[in-house]
């Protein structure tokens, strides 16, 4: 089982808001680990070093290693929980993972040769991604980092759909072992956008010197005549 991160945690006994709050002021998140048929162990981690794993996007698709003490625990994560509006995590669900028991996670999508596509090359359309990710089943040894998906061969008003990508061995797709189909990605038409007022008059002459010869028209109107004096 090939892991791509490792953070080190510590057990915690404290638990409510008031022992979560005094964590997250001294820098550290409270987390929860569960699964892997083990009792959930509470755990606190180094805020500074989830956040930079979190800026990479294959962290949320990894095996994760955990270790508390002396003790490895591999994991996959769950949920991340982040303040409103400080730019500070509140807490991590991580689940056990075992190597002989599948997991369901989402893997990123990465997409390659729009540029190239008919679609986009010759015929002018324009590339609608509809999924950036999807959600797989695996053992952990075969979870890939992401999944694939090529776009040289589509043309315009084309879908690529679910069942059209290639997985790795090992992996199958949540939604196609459900039943479901989705397009991940169409080659559409540009939008058309509404003509400039320049164009628009040449196309319609009659049309722009309507309003011009009706200000004229107004302008040249000879204002109402004064009402005479009514007689004593």
């Amino acid at each position: 089982m090939q892991t791509k991160f490792e953070l080190i945690a510590e057990a915690r006994d404290e638990q409510g808001k008031g022992a979560s709050r005094r964590l997250r002021h001294h820098g550290r998140i409270p987390a929860i680990l569960y699964g892997g048929r083990s009792e959930p162990t509470a755990l606190t981690l180094d805020h500074n070093k989830v956040q930079l794993a979190l800026e990479h996007e294959r962290f949320y698709s990894s095996i994760i290693t955990i270790k508390v003490g002396s003790e490895p625990q591999t994991a996959i994560l769950r949920d991340v929980q982040r303040h409103p509006w400080k730019n500070q995590i509140v807490h991590l669900d991580l689940q056990r993972v075992l190597e002989d028991e599948p997991v369901r996670i989402a893997v990123p999508l990465h997409f390659k040769g729009a540029e190239i596509c008919p679609g986009v090359k010759t015929e002018g359309g324009m590339v609608s991604h509809l999924k950036n990710e999807i959600e797989v089943t695996c053992l952990p040894k075969d979870l890939p980092e992401y999944i694939e998906v090529d776009l040289s061969a589509l043309h315009l008003n084309a879908y690529l759909h679910l069942s059209e990508l290639t997985l790795p061995a090992g992996v199958q797709a949540v939604d196609i072992v459900q039943g479901r189909d989705p397009a991940v990605v169409s080659i559409h038409g540009q939008r058309a956008e509404d003509p400039e007022p320049a164009a628009a008059a040449a196309a319609d002459p009659k049309a722009a010197a309507a309003p011009a010869a009706g200000a004229k028209a107004a302008a040249g109107a000879k204002p109402d005549a004064k009402a005479a004096p009514a007689k004593k």
